[in-house]
């Protein structure tokens, strides 16, 4: 990503989805380090290993979408190990029949999680195809716009 695309509207979603990715990230670690605790052992023997899954299942996501934010956020063409970047990585499906048993919170974090993947997926899937805006009417506006500040 060029200086124009750090701090233009590619970069601004990046910076907010990398916060929006890190604040659900942190809700998810307090929810299952302790309340989701609690409700894990009022579930059946069934349902507290659907939800040690699932709750598995919302990490991976999440981290998946931050490292791959974070190295697009970082400007360059290789992440910061030096190694070339690699794609987001794919989100293991939780199946809404699957997870209704789970705690209401839990399932809001789980839901939460595959939407933010989903976005950051398009987004990923955008910039590949270059079509993140970059030619419409939109943008070039904004373009305008951005280079008259």
């Amino acid at each position: 990503m060029g200086d124009d695309d750090r701090n233009g509207l590619t970069g601004r979603l990046i910076n907010a989805l990398h916060t929006e990715a890190l604040i659900l990230a942190d809700e998810a670690r307090g929810y299952f380090d302790a309340q989701g605790r609690a409700e894990r052992d009022m579930l059946s023997p069934r349902d507290r290993v659907l939800f040690s899954c699932e709750s598995l299942k919302v990490t991976t996501r999440l981290m998946h979408v931050v490292a791959w934010l974070l190295t697009r956020r970082t400007g360059g063409v290789r992440d910061m190990s030096g190694l070339p970047r690699r794609p987001l990585g794919d989100a293991v499906i939780s199946e809404a029949g699957a997870i209704a048993p789970l705690p209401v919170v839990a399932q809001q974090l789980i839901v939460a999680s595959r939407d933010l993947h989903d976005r950051v997926r398009r987004l990923e899937t955008g910039m590949a195809l270059g079509t993140t805006g970059a030619d419409g009417p939109a943008r070039t506006l904004i373009r305008r716009l951005e280079r008259a500040w």
